[in-house]
């Protein structure tokens, strides 16, 4: 068991990029993009489902760029009261409205030779919307109650995990905007559609949790029926709620090293059919633990298949898969 979790976090280590971990071809991917677009992109758009790490990829962006020692400014456009964007964003002067009682340096200001992450982009009310495109487009903001117009430098990384394009069709979402936010565009892929990372995503926040609990337990690992049952459920939450189940799941463990089915949620209890998962007798002397994750995902693919008699997009479906994706594993996982 021990020279099994030393391996898994070793693993975890090797596909660790900024905070991010990931082995599979999608993952890997997106490191490779983030490292080639760092030293060069001055505005993007990345997006995702809630829970994906999009706030991750914004710092990885910065972190891997040459503005990396300037600040990292964060606003999260949905947490904003709608009066105050204005001022948020680009500041304003004493008097400008009620309660200004002096000077404010504005967000865009603030990260002036650095990075300004715009999370949730989708809720900035329409003034915002226009001034936001000035701003990117002329690289000067002007406060609230000043006509004085003020130079800054920054690179801007939106997030969000609404459709824009749909948002823009509906009239909500400036289209010039849009656009000109994304001239890069970086997609995160919901942990769905990257179930190999879920063994390594589960170690590392089993390893990081358990070292902060008291006394400290970072020596957890997890059963294969219950690893079975993690790879089989949906996750809507993403990584954050596989976080959040890994942290319920050390509580209800009660100091022991390894977790059970009965640790986790119900939900996630149920979420695999019977006889859907690969058996495999665990033997006295270990497990190939890679081999095994492969084993189960090779499983799942032949019975979707089965049940979609053949049919690559209706069995996509049926995993809640991209069908490009599947057939990527597809061609992984031949033996």
């Amino acid at each position: 068991m021990r020279e099994r979790l030393a391996i898994e976090g070793d693993l975890a280590q090797r596909t660790e990029f900024c905070g991010m971990i990931g082995r599979g071809p999608g993952m890997q991917e997106l490191f490779d993009l983030i490292r080639r677009l760092a030293p060069h992109v001055r505005t993007a758009l990345i997006t995702g489902e809630t829970g994906t790490g999009k706030e991750l990829v914004a710092r990885a962006l910065h972190h891997e760029g040459p503005r990396r020692v300037r600040k990292f400014i964060t606003i999260n456009c949905s947490a904003v009261v709608e009066t105050l964007f204005e001022s948020e964003l680009f500041g304003h002067v004493r008097g400008a409205f009620t309660g200004a009682t002096e000077n404010k340096v504005g967000m865009f200001e603030q990260a002036h030779g650095g990075t300004l992450f715009l999370d949730e982009v989708g809720e900035l009310p329409a003034l915002v919307q226009a001034k936001l495109l000035r701003t990117l487009e002329a690289g000067e903001v002007q406060r609230v109650g000043s006509l004085e117009q003020r130079r800054v430098d920054v690179r801007v990384i939106a997030a969000t995990n609404s459709n824009l394009t749909q948002l823009v069709a509906e009239g909500t979402f400036r289209e010039d905007l849009f656009y000109r936010l994304n001239v890069i565009p970086i997609p995160l892929p919901p942990l769905r559609d990257r179930r190999e990372d879920i063994p390594i995503l589960t170690q590392h926040f089993l390893e990081r949790l358990g070292r902060d609990l008291v006394p400290p337990r970072p020596n957890v690992g997890v059963s294969q029926e219950a690893m079975r049952q993690l790879m089989a459920y949906a996750w809507p939450g993403n990584i954050r709620q596989l976080e959040n189940v890994v942290e319920r799941t050390l509580a209800f463990s009660q100091g022991r090293t390894q977790i059970d089915v009965a640790d986790l949620p119900p939900e996630i209890q149920a979420a695999a059919e019977p006889g859907l998962a690969v058996r495999v007798a665990f033997p006295d002397d270990g497990i190939d633990f890679e081999n095994y994750v492969h084993d189960v995902e090779r499983e799942l693919i032949r019975q979707a298949l089965r049940r979609a008699d053949g049919n690559k997009r209706r069995a996509a479906d049926l995993l809640q898969l991209k069908r490009t994706t599947l057939l990527e594993k597809m061609k992984r996982l031949q033996p």
